[in-house]
Formats: C-alpha cells, sequence, structure tokens
C-alpha cells in the first residue's frame, strides 16, 4: 500500500485555505449586495450583475487559463492563481466606480476554477489512491466554510466598516493562502502533459457526459437554492430575517455531506455517486411537500445540504479518473460544469416562476428535482462507459 507522504495532510490544509479565500470572494457580494449599490451609485439589479460577470469569468476562463499555462509546474500555477486572486481583490477594495470594481470580480474569478482544477489534482496526488476522494472534499471543504463563517463574518465586517474592508481582509487570507502553498505544497513529482494531449481529452464521449453528469447533477441544487428564500419567506412562512440562519443550518449541512461525500466516493466512486444523487432528487422533490411546514422545511434544507455537496468529491474524481493521461483541462472544465449548472439552473427557476408554471414558486423543487433525475441517467451512462472500458481492458 503506498504511504501518505510527510506533510501530505498540514499541505492539504493549505489548499483549503486558499479555497476559502476563493469561495468567500465568489458569495460575499450577495451579503454586501445594497452597501456596493449605494456606496456606487447603482441600482440593485446591476449590482447582481457583479455576480453574474464572476460565474461567467469562471466558466470560460478555467478553460483558457489552463491552456495557457499548460506548461507550468502545478505548484507555481497554483502560486501564480493566488497572486492574481491577491491582486484581483486588491483592486476591487480599491474600485473608485462600478466598472473597476466588475474587472477586479473578473480578475478574481479567472482563478477560481484553475485553482480548484488544479488543486484538485495536487490534493489527488498527496495521498494513497484510495484516498483521493477524500483529499479532494477536505481542499472542497474550504468553499463550505467560506459559506458558514466567511460570508457571515465578511458581512458583518463590511456591514459595519465599509464593504471595502471586506475585500481587504479576503486580500489578507489569500496571502495567508499563498504562503501556505508556497511553504507547504510539496512539488509532487507529475507526468507534465502537452497542449496535444490536453485537447485531445475533449474528443473521448466519456469526458463529454462526465462533464453532463456535473452540469445536471449539480445543476438540480442551484434549480432550488436559487430561490431558497422566497420559498422559505413566501410558502413556508420564515421571516425574511430568519432566513440567513437557515442558511448557516444548510452550510453545516453541506460541510457535512462534502467530507462523508468523499469518503463514500473512495470505497465505491459510481455506486456512490448514483445513491446521493437519487437522494439529492427525492430530497428536492419533497421539499414541495416539505416548505408547507416550518420544523420539516428545516430538516429538508439540512439533509438537502448534507445531498448537494455529498456528490461533489465524486464528480470530481471521476473526472480525473476520465481524464488520467491530460487531467489539467478536463479538471478546470469540470469546475466550470459546477458553475454552468448553477446557472442552468438559476434561469430554469425563474423561467418557472415567470411562467408560472405548475403554480410557480411552488413548482421550482420539483422541476429542480427533475433537473437531478437527469444527472443520474447520464451518471447511469457513465457507468455504463467505465464498464465497457473494463471489459475492453480485461481483453487479452
Amino acid at each position: 500500500m503506498q504511504k501518505i507522504r510527510k506533510g501530505s495532510t498540514i499541505a492539504l490544509y493549505a489548499l483549503t485555505l486558499g479555497a476559502f479565500a476563493i469561495g468567500m470572494t465568489e458569495f460575499i457580494i450577495m451579503g454586501l449586495l445594497p452597501d456596493v449599490a449605494s456606496n456606487l451609485n447603482v441600482s440593485i439589479p446591476s449590482a447582481g450583475l457583479l455576480i453574474t460577470g464572476y460565474a461567467l469569468a469562471v466558466a470560460f476562463g478555467a478553460p483558457i487559463i489552463t491552456i495557457a499555462l499548460h506548461k507550468m509546474q502545478r505548484k507555481a500555477l497554483l502560486i501564480l492563481l493566488m497572486i492574481i486572486f491577491i491582486v484581483g481583490n486588491a483592486l476591487a477594495a480599491l474600485a473608485p466606480n462600478y466598472e473597476i470594481l466588475m474587472v477586479a470580480r473578473v480578475v478574481a474569478a479567472l482563478t477560481h476554477g484553475s485553482f480548484f482544477g488544479v488543486g484538485s489534482i495536487v490534493a489527488a496526488e498527496l495521498v494513497p489512491k484510495e484516498k483521493r476522494a477524500g483529499a479532494i472534499a477536505l481542499m472542497f471543504t474550504g468553499l463550505t466554510l467560506a459559506n458558514i463563517l466567511g460570508v457571515p463574518i465578511g458581512t458583518f465586517l463590511g456591514q459595519a466598516y465599509g464593504w471595502r474592508f471586506t475585500f481587504w481582509v479576503i486580500t489578507v487570507v489569500g496571502l495567508a493562502a499563498l504562503l501556505g502553498v508556497v511553504m507547504l505544497v510539496p512539488k509532487v513529482k507529475t507526468t507534465q502533459s502537452s497542449l496535444r494531449q490536453e485537447l485531445g481529452v475533449l474528443r473521448h464521449p466519456a469526458v463529454h457526459v462526465a462533464l453532463l453528469m456535473t452540469v445536471f447533477g449539480f445543476g438540480g441544487v442551484f434549480t432550488a437554492f436559487t430561490y431558497i428564500t422566497p420559498i422559505l419567506v413566501d410558502i413556508t412562512g420564515f421571516t425574511p430575517s430568519s432566513v440567513s440562519y437557515i442558511l448557516v443550518l444548510f452550510g453545516v449541512g453541506i460541510t457535512i455531506g462534502n467530507i462523508y461525500g468523499g469518503k463514500l466516493a473512495d470505497r465505491k466512486l459510481l455506486s456512490s455517486l448514483t445513491w446521493i444523487l437519487v437522494l439529492l432528487a427525492v430530497v428536492l422533490a419533497m421539499l414541495s411537500i416539505t416548505d408547507q411546514n416550518k420544523l420539516l422545511a428545516l430538516i429538508t434544507v439540512f439533509i438537502l445540504g448534507i445531498a448537494a455537496f455529498g456528490i461533489v468529491p465524486g464528480l470530481q474524481l471521476h473526472m480525473l479518473n476520465t481524464a488520467k493521461e491530460a487531467p489539467n483541462l478536463a479538471s478546470s472544465l469540470n469546475i466550470a460544469a459546477f458553475n454552468l449548472g448553477n446557472a442552468f439552473g438559476a434561469y430554469l427557476g425563474g423561467v418557472v416562476i415567470d411562467l408560472e408554471i405548475g403554480g410557480g414558486l411552488q413548482a421550482v423543487p420539483w422541476t429542480a428535482s427533475l433537473v437531478t433525475v437527469v444527472g443520474i441517467l447520464f451518471t447511469l451512462w457513465g457507468i455504463r462507459q467505465n464498464n465497457k472500458d473494463s471489459s475492453r481492458k480485461k481483453l487479452p
């Protein structure tokens, strides 16, 4: 059995801190939206575009950055990405107007997909093969903790000392993550793939199916979660001020799901991923019933968090296994697929509400469940492909 590399755990924590900083940057604008809009004299919808701009930059920036920097050694690439991230957040803190803030958000977002993509590869290389999903999950814990701790604390600081102060705090966290990567992450000896190899994985049908698993499997989460506040307020009857506390409960759920999803994926990747997706589809469907009762709604939101991030380590590890000859681009594309799933889910949920399909807001959880079912079908397709590939390898 391969031994865990010395210092691998603390190196993983350095990657987790980087993930925490990036996750905080992604979500913090939601808590500071009114403050930013008021300070820069723009409307709330215009300020909301700072979220859209970030998501699009993640989706399209991940493959571009990965291709452009494919020759870099992975530790060096992580260091460069953290430097760009720090520059982006410092620019946000100094932004004199809305346009510069948008540029700063895009600059920071360009590092998101590549950091998680390359970081996933490095995390998996630091541990034995049977613990790869757990290592990826540990790194992604930074993202979940950003939701539970980073965003509430950052929002409080921004409201107390101004939104620019929060971006300075994120910049400092980014500096700490940079030092952690420089000092703690080893130069893991790996075979660097060529650009031709990286682009070549896009010809493989299994990679396309893996991306669709991510888009639809995770897309169902944001079909519902994007509109969780109006669901809890307008349907369940919670006050708007109590929703923030409920979201912390959701955050605890996604942290638990992320950790145990990684453990299950290490034991039996595709079968555990399938069953967690089934749980996710069932929980989303149940939300359309349990949202009528406050206690049941709270329980459902908590379980939804567990199921939502229970699939994340498995989806990322499956992509690494599918594109093992040239994982850099494929891994970054999978991070982009998560964000495309977010955007698609949010759009679809909005269409259901605007057209009042099946009762509008009441039908959003059911719609989210159906999106997840599509993700399950692609997962079953992926399992079939995997079994065929295994059969071919056994032939003499």
